[in-house]
C-alpha cells in the first residue's frame, strides 16, 4: 500500500512540474512578451537597450487608443516599438511642431522632455499631411499611422517603407518597463 501511495505521489508531482513548464511557457506566448528596445527612434521615453513588456492580450479585449506605445512586426526579422498617432479614419498633419488630427490640435506632452533639449531650436517633428507623405488623406481601416518618440531619427509610417501598421502586424502594447531599475514601472 505504501508504494502506492509514494507511486501516485510522483504521478502528483509529475503532472504539477509539467503544468508549470506549459504555464511558464504559455504565459508569454500567449499573454506578455519581454523585449528590448532597440536603437533610438523612441528617445527619450525609451532608450536603446530598455527592457519592456509587451502586453499581448490587453488590446485585444479592449481596443488600440491614440498615444499607444505598440510593439509591431516590421519584417520578417524586426519588431518595432512606435506610438499610434493615427487611428482609422484620422486625418494627421503636422505644422510648426504642432500634432493635428481631423484639424484639431493635440498636445503630445511625452515630448516636451526631448523638444526642451533640442540644440538647434528647430523643430522635433518636420511639417508633414498624410497626402505629401503617403498619397492617402485618412488612415485606411484596420490601420494605424505610427510614429517614433525621437521624429528626427525614426522609421515609422512616414517612411513608404513602413507605411500605414496593419493590426494583424501588432504584436501588442507596452505597458511596462523592467529595465533599467531606475526606470521601472508603467508606461503613461
Amino acid at each position: 500500500m505504501e508504494k502506492e501511495t509514494k507511486k501516485n505521489e510522483l504521478m502528483e508531482w509529475i503532472k504539477a512540474i509539467l503544468i508549470g513548464i506549459v504555464i511558464a511557457w504559455a504565459v508569454p506566448f500567449f499573454l506578455f512578451m519581454p523585449t528590448e528596445v532597440q536603437g533610438a527612434s523612441m528617445m527619450p521615453t525609451f532608450e536603446d537597450g530598455d527592457k519592456v513588456v509587451v502586453n499581448k492580450i490587453g488590446p485585444k479585449l479592449t481596443e488600440y487608443n491614440r498615444f499607444d506605445v505598440i510593439v509591431f512586426k516590421a519584417t520578417e526579422e524586426d519588431n518595432y516599438i512606435k506610438r499610434i498617432i493615427g487611428l482609422p479614419g484620422d486625418h494627421i498633419a503636422y505644422k510648426d511642431d504642432v500634432l493635428y488630427v481631423n484639424g484639431k490640435k493635440y498636445d503630445e506632452p511625452y515630448l516636451d522632455k526631448y523638444k526642451d533639449e533640442l540644440i538647434d531650436n528647430g523643430t522635433l517633428t518636420q511639417d508633414f499631411t498624410l497626402e505629401e507623405t503617403l498619397n492617402e488623406t485618412v488612415v485606411p481601416d484596420g490601420h494605424f499611422f505610427v510614429l517614433g518618440d525621437n521624429r528626427r531619427y525614426s522609421r515609422d509610417s512616414r517612411d513608404p517603407n513602413v507605411g500605414f501598421v496593419s493590426e494583424e502586424q501588432v504584436l501588442g502594447t507596452v505597458d511596462v518597463r523592467v529595465w533599467p531599475l531606475n526606470h521601472l514601472g508603467l508606461i503613461k
